[in-house]
């Protein structure tokens, strides 16, 4: 079990948003849509992903609420929105099995109506093995295989959180990082509690 409260799970999410924020704006955009599962931490990261990337950037964004039944009408409203990028941030308190399904045919309605833009993927989906499982989908695999698509990860040793293109490479997954964003210490031991369950001892 983390060792973490479910204010500091919040103040995570908060932590790690802002630097998702920061790398859209460095990338420079201008137009991001973020759809995100409907649940409190999702929010917490999405927003605070929202936020620091317009007040970096002068960019528009909007958020998106990921629900069970209402998939298809996410991928008209973000059609519509033509974002250059999509970030899925799926994951939080909401079941993962049922978190993957809604991941997979929000890609499958994405894929469907021919969303235009890239995708960030956020990690916790990503580790859950959602974006493989999409890919069993020939209609999504065909889809995906035209777009840029990227994951962020985190370096718990190396106190950092990093940027990945993701690369389709047959049935396999490869990861090339593009950048790295150092952590506070703070932040990195929230990582490592939450997501290790270890805490970290700074000298």
């Amino acid at each position: 079990m983390a060792k973490t409260t479910f204010e500091e799970e919040i103040y995570l999410r908060a932590l790690t948003g802002r630097l998702v924020g920061k790398a859209l704006a460095d990338l420079g955009l201008n137009k991001v849509a973020v759809v995100a599962s409907k649940n409190i931490i999702c929010s917490s990261i999405a927003t605070a992903t929202e936020a620091t990337f317009i007040t970096l950037s002068g960019g528009v964004t909007y958020h998106f609420l990921a629900e069970k039944g209402k998939e298809e009408d996410i991928a008209e409203r973000v059609k519509a929105f033509a974002p250059q990028v999509t970030v899925l941030q799926f994951g939080g308190e909401t079941p993962i099995e049922e978190t993957k399904e809604i991941f997979v045919e929000t890609l499958r309605q994405f894929a469907e109506k021919d969303v235009p833009g890239a995708f960030v993927v956020h990690v916790r989906i990503f580790a859950a093995g959602g974006l493989s499982e999409a890919l069993n989908d020939e209609k999504i695999k065909e889809y995906l295989s035209k777009k840029d698509l990227f994951v962020y990860t985190v370096g718990f040793d190396e106190g950092k959180v990093y940027v990945n293109r993701i690369l389709l490479d047959g049935e396999e997954l490869k990861l090339e990082k593009i950048a790295e964003y150092q952590v506070t210490l703070e932040h990195a031991d929230l990582l490592n509690r939450s997501l290790k369950d270890r805490s970290v001892t700074f000298a």
